[in-house]
């Protein structure tokens, strides 16, 4: 410590030495030498890697806990395990509190990385009640953030394939304008279906041309694509804005702690050599478990697995 002391110590006199025998302009050329340096290291950062926590979102968190945790016991179990972004689903019941879920995040550091939202026609209308309360509170908070979107199945029945994408099309257009005018972006969002396939999300993606429109893909959603997964995600790759891992099996069941299942490294080792550096959700996604318990047990996961990339 004496010897670093030492060194600032004699930098300080030979600056000043100069500063006292050279002209104004040496001074100052040397000054901004100084400066670069040190500027230098301060912006110096490891490279992080794809599966470390500050690069992991809480997904599924809210409607699936049985401990029923209040907007503040959330924010303070995610400080616990150490997750800093987080999505936000809910049930109807929940969305009287997301106004006090935006506060308490802030106050917490936590980012809203994301919000779901179920695009359930109400009568003639695209946007439910629902979906406009959500939206109604984004507005009023002043939240930017990217729209997790999927459709119920019956959306694009008995429809004929062109009619199916020109119908998700407008349905997306239709969300994009109030993103627009509010800062936010829109991924689409796997749920099964027909909606579901990556390559017909690709397709509308395509057609709206925007680079506000982007995607989300879950593996607890797709474990019929598991063996085309490699091709699959290639393809995703230029559009994709957040992967939601889980373990997985051909057979199932839809939700395994990760590193229980059979496929996934694989999968992981897909992800992680095709170059995406974007988020990793890590899920909740149980019924009847306290969603700590069911998320740490899904970090543990991680961990193991990330030993064997």
């Amino acid at each position: 410590m004496r010897k670093m002391k030492s060194i600032h110590l004699s930098h300080q006199l030979e600056v000043r030495h100069i500063i006292k025998g050279r002209s104004i302009r040496s001074s100052f050329l040397l000054l901004l030498v100084i400066l670069s340096l040190g500027c230098g290291r301060a912006n110096h950062k490891e490279p992080m890697d794809l599966f470390d926590k500050n690069n992991l979102i809480a997904w599924c968190i809210v409607p699936f806990d049985a401990a029923e945790r209040t907007p503040e016991e959330r924010a303070a179990m995610l400080d616990e395990l150490g997750i800093s972004r987080f999505a936000y689903d809910y049930r109807d019941q929940h969305i009287a509190s997301f106004g006090e879920e935006i506060g308490v995040l802030r106050k917490h550091g936590i980012e809203l990385s994301a919000v779901w939202l179920w695009l359930e026609p109400s009568g003639d209308t695209l946007l439910n009640p629902s979906c406009r309360a959500i939206l109604r509170i984004l507005e009023e908070t002043s939240v930017h953030t990217d729209l997790w979107v999927s459709f119920p199945p019956q959306f694009f029945e008995n429809m004929p394939e062109e009619e199916k994408i020109s119908r998700g099309v407008d349905a997306i257009e239709e969300v994009l304008e109030w993103a627009g005018a509010h800062g936010c972006t829109i991924s689409l969002y796997n749920h099964g279906d027909w909606f579901g396939e990556p390559e017909n999300q690709i397709r509308i993606i395509r057609a709206i041309g925007s680079d506000k429109v982007r995607m989300v893909y879950n593996f607890h959603h797709g474990h019929h694509q598991i063996e085309r997964f490699e091709p699959m995600f290639r393809e995703m790759l230029p559009y994709l804005s957040a992967v939601n891992i889980n373990g997985m099996k051909v057979e199932g069941p839809k939700i395994i702690t990760v590193g229980e299942g059979d496929r996934e490294l694989q999968m992981l080792r897909i992800i992680k050599e095709s170059g995406y550096r974007g988020p990793i959700g890590i899920i909740g996604h149980t019924e009847g478990e306290d969603i700590r318990v069911v998320l740490q047990r899904n970090l543990e996961g991680l961990e193991r697995l990330k030993a064997r990339l």
